[in-house]
């Protein structure tokens, strides 16, 4: 290591720390060698905190021996993403428990595996060798039947979620609870990680004409809890969405604390879907997913960065991007961009408009992002309109996954988004102290 010492015969000169002398009157030799340990402390604890794991469920599980499973017969409800901090599959390591015998295997929209694109249906199968039925619960069935859990003890759910109320893994769950309830199964979730941390709490909860598969929850639109956290809610609070109550566990984490994103637990991201690839997606995906559903704004799926742009052919991204970068909004910059589509009905066309950078999680407001691009966008292209440019199909979707049509009938009326932040914001605040009670984790 060098460092520099002011001489009787230049004002510095570098020497290596092994033969240092002290040289100024001003600087002690022994002060210099207490601030360099004191360095090389922090090093070391900036090195063990960087190494700190969060363990997952399903490694609690596994530590006690997959004691609340012994002597029976499995049903795991998993999919890509459910493996251990060691990345190894918990549907192969239920496979070689010897304390209890897996049974069958169901598996949520994208698949087992996560490949198949979203919206698309797959078939169930019976492996001939092992005599486990890998069963779908998405398309023609969604919640299990009688039929798919007969010989069934206990239903076991891990699977990845990213936090937000559109995604339906969490409609999965809520409908494999009320069908363990109704068949006396015993249900137990391997908790995990959201991503988006456990204390960003954004949208309104959805009404009940609006209940479907993309809005099970009355719930906020970002609810800020674990898959744990919110079955123990959902079991408790009937009203919430689930209509019969199970036997439930949850398998708590380790290590896990409410302020940690994805990037603070020490994991490793697996993607939960095609269009989710990295630990920031859910982020992105708040922020732009419901204008996605129109289908008339480019958002970056069909490129290489999905759920990260505001695009179209008739777009000026500089200019765009001064507007968005005027309101200043607080934890994100928007930053011009253009990009030819890479698959998809627009394969081949130019896009312009704005990438999302953000700076700050915490500060953002996600889910009024799109709402602010489409003020602005409306201001420079009022003849654009997203929701005239679409189809009748198209605009129920998106009331479906914001739980309501009060959003868009009122923020189209003007495209200001003062008029919409009142519904937006209403359920916030009472659903952060009821979920309060059912936290697991400080």
């Amino acid at each position: 290591m060098k460092l520099f010492f002011c001489t009787k015969s230049s004002n510095y000169q570098s020497i290596s720390y092994s033969t240092m002398q002290p040289c100024c009157s001003s600087i002690s030799y022994l002060l210099i060698k207490y601030l360099i340990g004191i360095i090389f402390l922090m090093l070391l604890t900036v090195s063990e905190l960087s190494a700190q794991k969060v363990l997952l469920g399903i490694d609690v599980l596994q530590h006690n021996n997959f004691s609340i499973l012994k002597g029976k017969n499995v049903g795991l409800i998993t999919n890509q993403t459910g493996v251990n901090s060691k990345l190894e599959s918990t549907l192969e390591i239920f496979k070689k428990a010897a304390n209890f015998k897996l049974v069958a295997v169901y598996s949520p929209e994208h698949g087992l595996k996560g490949y198949i694109a979203g919206g698309q249906t797959y078939d169930s199968y019976v492996d001939s060798v092992s005599g486990i039925k890998y069963l779908a619960l998405y398309g023609k069935t969604s919640k299990p039947t009688k039929e798919m859990l007969e010989g069934i003890d206990v239903l076991v759910y891990d699977i990845q979620d990213i936090g937000v109320r559109s995604y339906t893994y969490i409609s999965t769950l809520g409908l494999a609870m009320e069908a363990a309830a109704e068949n006396k199964i015993e249900f137990v979730v391997l908790d995990r990680p959201n991503p988006l941390g456990g204390l960003k709490v954004e949208g309104n909860i959805i009404e009940d004409e609006f209940k479907s598969f993309v809005s099970h929850f009355k719930i906020p639109y970002v609810y800020g809890l674990t898959c744990g956290e919110l079955a123990n809610l959902v079991n408790t609070k009937r009203a919430l969405g689930n209509d019969v109550k199970c036997k439930l566990k949850v398998v708590m984490m380790e290590g896990w604390k409410r302020n940690m994103k994805f990037r603070d637990t020490g994991l490793l991201w697996v993607p939960t879907s095609p269009m989710v690839p990295y630990y920031e997606t859910p982020f992105h995906l708040v922020a732009t997913g419901v204008l996605g559903e129109l289908q008339t704004i480019g958002i970056g799926i069909s490129y290489t960065l999905p759920f990260q742009t505001f695009a179209a052919e008739w777009i000026n991204g500089d200019t765009l991007a001064v507007k968005m970068n005027d309101l200043k909004l607080p934890g994100v910059i928007f930053r011009p961009i253009t990009f030819k589509v890479l698959n998809g009905d627009q394969k081949d066309k130019i896009l312009n408009g704005v990438q999302i950078h953000f700076s700050d999680y915490d500060k953002v407001n996600l889910l009024e992002l799109q709402f602010y691009f489409m003020q602005e966008h409306y201001k420079l292209y009022p003849e654009k309109d997203p929701f005239s440019l679409t189809s009748a199909n198209r605009n129920k979707m998106f009331d479906k996954v914001m739980g309501t049509d009060k959003v868009r009938l009122k923020f189209s009326k003007r495209f200001q988004v003062d008029d919409i932040k009142r519904i937006l914001r209403k359920d916030a605040g009472w659903f952060k102290q009821l979920s309060k009670r059912y936290y697991l984790y400080n």
